[in-house]
Parts: structure tokens; C-alpha cells; sequence
């Protein structure tokens, strides 16, 4: 089941004129691309909230196991980047 609620919001002017802006940059109406923002930051916060939940109940302490594995030695030469970083980002 759907449904829409009319609200009144007061939103600054220059984040109002920016939101229009990048709505208008992506071809959808304004309701639907400040609708889409407000749906992806409830998504932000309620993954932010498992993660640290879960990291607080010490779920994440089995992956110590495997990250133990791993060995502790230089990255293979083909893992080299162009740019003299290695694969983790880090100067040999």
C-alpha cells in the first residue's frame, strides 16, 4: 500500500535552490529527488545503526580468526599500481 502526505517544510533558501538544481541535473521533479535523498540518508543511518549494534556486541570479533591468517609479507610484484602505490594504497 502507498500513500503520499502533504507537509510543509522550512528548508533554507540556498539548500532549496541547490536541491532544485541537482534535481534538475538528474531530469526528475523536485518532490521525487528530495523523496529519494530522505529514503537514501534513513538508509545511511539505519545501516550505520546494525553496523555499530552488531560491532558493539562484539559480533565482529570471529573475523579476527581470518584477518589472523593473512600473511604478513610484501605484496606480490602484479599487485603493484602504476603510480609506485601498492595495492593497499600505501609507498613500498
Amino acid at each position: 500500500m502507498s500513500f503520499s502526505l502533504l507537509r510543509a517544510l522550512e528548508i533554507p533558501e540556498l539548500l532549496l535552490k541547490r536541491a532544485e538544481e541537482l534535481a534538475q541535473q538528474d531530469g526528475v521533479s523536485l518532490d521525487f529527488w528530495v523523496t529519494s535523498s530522505l529514503a537514501q540518508k534513513i538508509g545511511d543511518v539505519e545501516t550505520a545503526e546494525e553496523f555499530f549494534g552488531r560491532r558493539a556486541t562484539g559480533a565482529d570479533k570471529g573475523l579476527q580468526h581470518y584477518l589472523d591468517m593473512i600473511p604478513n609479507v610484501p605484496p606480490a610484484p602484479w599487485h603493484e599500481l602504476n603510480d609506485g602505490l601498492n595495492s593497499h594504497g600505501a609507498r613500498p
